[in-house]
């Protein structure tokens, strides 16, 4: 039997230990940090500004009142965009509109729902119905979703819009409001 006391291999352990966290050290120091994009001219909010300004005198003589939005709607060749988001369109909506959440605007998406440049746009939002519930409540006026909305399609070359103008109530049979039924659980 070996009766020699037990060495321990602590300097050699801690000393691999240290070369270890250095060679870390080195490693890191030796890859760049990650660098913020330096790009320029990706969010340009003063173009945004200008092209709004450009906009408003022609988004003036595209407001049409109701009557006229039905006239238009009736025509075939004529898409009514809803730029609300998927849940509140599934809780109702204008008939006959498409869903295109503003979110999802970018030129491929809007070429693939509208198609041609030249086809005649109908837009609406909350702002266009009195009654300030689900699933169109109102928005701050400001803000109401059919300015942004104007101003990317004519960003992106859609010109042929028209903006339904004035705020109805959901019960107006004019509006031809759909919806699903909604059931209450016992």
């Amino acid at each position: 039997m070996n009766t020699d006391p037990v060495r321990t291999k602590l300097p050699v352990v801690a000393g691999l230990a240290v070369f270890g966290l250095v060679m870390i050290a080195f490693g890191a120091l030796a890859v760049p940090p990650a660098q913020a994009r330096t790009e320029t001219g990706l969010i340009d909010y003063s173009g945004f500004v200008e092209l709004s300004q450009d906009v408003s005198a022609y988004r003036e003589t595209r407001l049409i009142d109701l009557a006229t939005f039905n006239a238009m709607k009736a025509d075939p060749d004529t898409i009514i965009i809803d730029a609300r988001s998927a849940r509140n369109y599934a809780l109702g909506h204008i008939d006959g509109a498409v869903n295109l959440n503003f979110s999802d605007f970018s030129a491929g998406m809007l070429s693939e729902v509208i198609g041609s440049k030249t086809r005649r746009i109908l837009i609406y939002c909350n702002n266009n119905f009195t009654d300030n519930v689900a699933p169109v409540m109102l928005k701050s006026a400001p803000l109401a979703l059919n300015v942004p909305t104007f101003i990317n399609l004519y960003g992106y070359g859609y010109e042929n819009i028209y903006e339904l103008d004035g705020a109805y109530s959901l019960s107006d049979p004019a509006i031809d409001w759909v919806s699903r039924p909604t059931y209450q659980e016992n």
